[in-house]
């Protein structure tokens, strides 16, 4: 098997590994039925689905001939980094971390710490920008999941709502 797409053939890999690592994971929760569906039921279907779509882009990859053999390329370190960072800090500062010291800031913190953190990933930083994007996110984000979902998680800074 000569693999004429690297670059398709290891997306497809991936694709299959997330996938099956979804529908494994859902067979903890009831699946139920087609008519009666349960927690696990969307999990388990979207984890089948993307490990067929993953199956059929591997098997693509090998088949498929291409110009210059699609190769993989260096690795992308700094966008890496900051995509991760700024992830990790999300959940800290929405949540807070009490064995550290670190209080809970609340969502609308978070969101312009991801915001930020995240835009160093790119080759250009435009302050105002970002700014602008993190308002619109952080408005909708609250709008979306306080005001219309009632979900309760801290919003502000616990040491500003007590």
């Amino acid at each position: 098997m000569k693999i004429k797409s690297q670059k398709d053939f290891f997306s497809g890999l991936m694709f299959m590994g997330v996938g099956a690592a979804f529908a494994w994971g859902a067979t903890t929760y009831s699946v139920g039925t087609g008519a009666r569906m349960g927690p696990g039921y969307f999990p388990l279907m979207l984890g089948i689905l993307l490990a067929l779509i993953g199956g059929v882009i591997t098997f693509k990859a090998t088949v498929v001939e291409t110009v210059d053999g699609d190769k993989i390329g260096h690795w992308a370190w700094k966008p890496l980094f900051f995509i991760l960072l700024a992830n990790v800090v999300f959940g800290i500062l929405l949540a807070g971390l009490p064995s550290l010291g670190i209080p809970a800031m609340g969502l609308i913190v978070a969101i312009y710490a991801l915001t930020f953190i995240a835009s160093l990933a790119g080759k250009e930083f435009n302050a105002k920008a970002v700014f602008v994007l993190a308002t619109v996110l952080a408005a909708g984000s609250y709008g979306a999941f306080v005001l219309a979902l009632k979900l309760q998680f801290p919003v502000w800074p616990s040491f500003i709502v007590g």
